[in-house]
């Protein structure tokens, strides 16, 4: 898998959990790990100024793209197509990790999920998640961290 070997490759020891059910949600996550839902972080694919543009953020946030754009000095932020996600990414939407992808993605890390010590984040479908640390996830993505609400 991409992604295990992703992970390995930037020195995350977290195991893939597989779930039994899918959780192509922060909420269904949440609910199946026994964490917070703002300890799950969401990978969210948008579109942005003619590329993909990678958000990681808290489960409990929604992303205000007006704000964000503004923050980045981007003209535009608007979500992405299934297929631009699957383009962009090499997965599908409800199970996109943070990495393993084709071409390393534009990244935001959502400021908020420093608060907590253990995140979690999908691991390329929606039936697997991995545990990592706030830390290891900006590292892991090259991300700017920043407020995404």
């Amino acid at each position: 898998m991409l992604v295990h070997a992703a992970l390995r490759a930037a020195g995350i020891p977290g195991e893939i959990v597989v779930l039994p059910d899918a959780a192509a949600t922060a909420a269904q996550a949440a609910a199946a790990l026994g964490v917070e839902v703002g300890a799950i972080a969401n990978s969210l694919v948008f579109w942005s100024d003619g590329e993909p543009l990678l958000v990681m953020t808290s489960g409990a946030h929604r992303v205000d793209t007006a704000a964000l754009a503004a923050r980045l000095g981007r003209q535009r932020i608007e979500r992405a197509t299934a297929q631009q996600v699957r383009d962009a990414t090499g997965q599908a939407i409800g199970g996109v990790a943070p990495t393993g992808h084709p071409a390393p993605l534009s990244t935001v890390v959502d400021a908020m999920l420093a608060e907590y010590p253990e995140i979690w984040a999908a691991a390329g479908t929606p039936h697997t998640v991995f545990p990592l640390t706030f830390d290891q996830l900006v590292a892991l993505t090259g991300g700017r961290v920043a407020p995404v609400d």
